[in-house]
This record gives structure tokens, C-alpha cells and sequence, in this order.
């Protein structure tokens, strides 16, 4: 009995696995999860909480990003060497967080494809026209919540690869001119650079609180 109930959870767990690994957010996956006690409303709070988490690391990375490089531009003497090498390990921070940023995002998409589907299936399910109704208005306005929700941060999103393009030129310019001339001609990029990562910032904040709004939507406190 030992032996089957082993068996029974390595296969559980080789499922759920491959489910995930395979990309695989699908109706199944939902299902299983409800099952055991976790339905696509709980998981939707959750993937928001977690896009909102990623986010905020971003948003600090990019700040750390460019406080490193006013440093390169502003240097006077000193080992250049050390100065590129802290500046190409925050491109490649920012680089995964920004990553973490897009993963995060398709994930919530996943599941609210899965659960406003099923939302508006069973609105036909419905006996009562005023419980229909009702339900049917509770869709809508979740619904549009969440597209704005999810357009704020695709916003957000697309200003970091931008940000992330002019940083990798950059360091690959410092890269290949460590001298005294190469961190002055950088200086005169900083201003463009502060510029474009404040107004990511600023992007990435206001969907944060679209993310905080829409966790309090769903979690019934309007």
C-alpha cells in the first residue's frame, strides 16, 4: 500500500511538473488546483500580488541600475575596470528582473483568460434572470478592472526594454573604451538615461496601484 501511494504521489507530482514546465496553464491545470482547494479566483489574487512584488524589485533595480551609472559618468581617476564590471553585473540584475516582470504578467493572463471564460460561460447557466443580472454586472466591472489592471503594467513592461537597450550600449561602450574619454562621452547620456528610467518608474508605480485596487476588488473591498 506503501508502494502504491508513492507511486500515486511521484505521478501527481510528475504531472504538475510537466504541466508547468510545458507551459501548460490550461483548463486541466485550473481544474486540479481546484480540486484541492485553491480556485482560479485565489490563484488570479495571488499572480497579481506576485507581478505586483516583481515589479516593485524591478522598479528598485532600475533606480540601483542608475545610480551605478551616474557613478561611472561622475568617476574622477580610480579603477575603471571595477567601475564596469558593477555596472554590467546591474544590467544583468536589471535584465532578469525586467524578465521576472514579463513572466509574471503572462502567468496573471493565464489565469484570468481561465476564469473570465468560465465566468461568462455560466452566466447562461442561471435560472434567476436578477441573480444573472447581478452576476453579469459583477463580470463586467471586474472584467474592465482587470484590463486596466493588465494595460498599465503591459505599459510599464514595454518602457523597460527601451531602458534596458540604450543601458546594454552603454556598457558595451564602456567596455571597449575604458579610459577617461569613453566615461565623459557617457556623461553626456546620463540626462537621457535618468530621464527614460524616471518616467519607467513613475509607470511602474501607478501600475502597482492598479494592482493594489484590483486585489482589494476581488478580495470584496471596493
Amino acid at each position: 500500500m506503501k508502494t502504491s501511494f508513492f507511486r500515486a504521489t511521484v505521478t501527481a507530482v510528475v504531472v504538475t511538473a510537466s504541466m508547468l514546465v510545458g507551459g501548460c496553464q490550461s483548463n486541466a491545470y485550473y481544474s486540479m488546483m481546484e480540486k484541492m482547494g485553491k480556485p482560479k479566483r485565489e490563484i488570479l489574487v495571488n499572480r497579481v500580488t506576485e507581478t505586483r512584488a516583481a515589479q516593485e524589485e524591478a522598479k528598485n533595480q532600475f533606480r540601483s541600475a542608475l545610480d551605478q551609472f551616474l557613478a561611472v559618468t561622475k568617476v574622477d581617476g580610480g579603477d575603471l575596470l571595477v567601475k564596469y564590471e558593477g555596472l554590467a553585473s546591474e544590467l544583468k540584475e536589471s535584465e532578469a528582473k525586467a524578465k521576472a516582470v514579463k513572466d509574471r504578467i503572462a502567468a496573471l493572463d493565464s489565469v484570468a483568460t481561465a476564469l473570465f471564460s468560465e465566468w461568462k460561460r455560466e452566466l447562461g447557466q442561471y435560472t434567476s434572470e436578477a441573480l444573472r443580472a447581478q452576476s453579469e454586472a459583477q463580470y463586467k466591472d471586474t472584467l474592465a478592472r482587470y484590463q486596466k489592471l493588465t494595460a498599465s503594467m503591459q505599459k510599464a513592461a514595454g518602457r523597460m526594454e527601451p531602458v534596458l537597450a540604450s543601458f546594454r550600449d552603454q556598457v558595451l561602450f564602456l567596455k571597449h573604451n575604458l579610459n577617461a574619454r569613453a566615461v565623459t562621452g557617457l556623461s553626456g547620456t546620463a540626462r537621457d538615461l535618468e530621464r527614460d528610467i524616471s518616467r519607467l518608474v513613475s509607470e511602474m508605480e501607478r501600475s502597482i496601484t492598479e494592482a493594489d485596487a484590483f486585489i482589494r476588488t476581488l478580495q470584496g473591498h471596493n
